[in-house]
């Protein structure tokens, strides 16, 4: 397993064993396939998440990106196998101006390896995954948005910004958050509920 303190990334000569390794334990773990090499997650009725480029201030809907090493190194995490030590999923919703923004397929998940970070998506339902190779170990959704390339604060959700009187509102299993919604600990589950406008 590979540290997520270390910058190791599996090379393409083992991209084929990772991506086996990940079909394997995704099954015996519940998970959904690795992504095709169209950046789509390879699961019958899914609809496709286009790869793109964000700059992180652009409007919804937000695509998963396409550098996903880069962001997920941004984001203080590394790519490799799924960790074995810690499995759970908190569910995320994001409403901007009363209209729910879909959280894509694939992010922190490179297609072109099948490696991915212990922080990820599979599916564009919400469902984040966090599957880490040491017990204990803080995520926060902070994490996830910089490996998906959309800046947040207490003012913005990627190119969306609070006007005056407004701030984002973020909610954990209907309780507020009143801090930095960028530092939200993600935990077993967990219903994350961010809004603005």
């Amino acid at each position: 397993m590979f540290s997520h303190g270390t910058k190791r990334r599996p090379d393409a000569g083992n991209a084929a064993y990772v991506a086996l390794c990940i079909t394997l334990v995704g099954s015996l773990m519940g998970c959904s396939d690795p992504p095709t090499a169209d950046g789509t997650s390879g699961q019958a009725g899914q609809s496709p998440t286009v790869a793109g480029e964000l700059d992180g201030n652009s409007l919804p809907p937000w695509p998963a990106p396409a550098d996903v090493p880069d962001r997920v190194a941004d984001a203080g995490l590394d790519l490799g196998p799924m960790g074995m030590a810690e499995h759970y999923h908190p569910q995320l919703q994001i409403i901007v101006n009363g209209v729910e923004v879909p959280v894509p397929a694939n992010i922190g998940v490179d297609a072109a390896t099948g490696a991915m970070s212990a922080l990820h998506t599979h599916t564009a339902d919400g469902e984040l995954h966090v599957e880490a190779d040491v017990a204990g170990e803080t995520f926060t959704l902070g994490q996830l948005f910089t490996e998906w390339g959309v800046k947040l604060g207490p003012e913005q959700i990627g190119g969306a910004k609070a006007k005056a009187g407004e701030a984002v509102t973020v909610t954990s299993n209907g309780s507020p958050y009143a801090g930095d919604p960028a530092e939200l600990r993600l935990e077993p589950d967990q219903h994350i509920v961010v809004s603005l406008g």
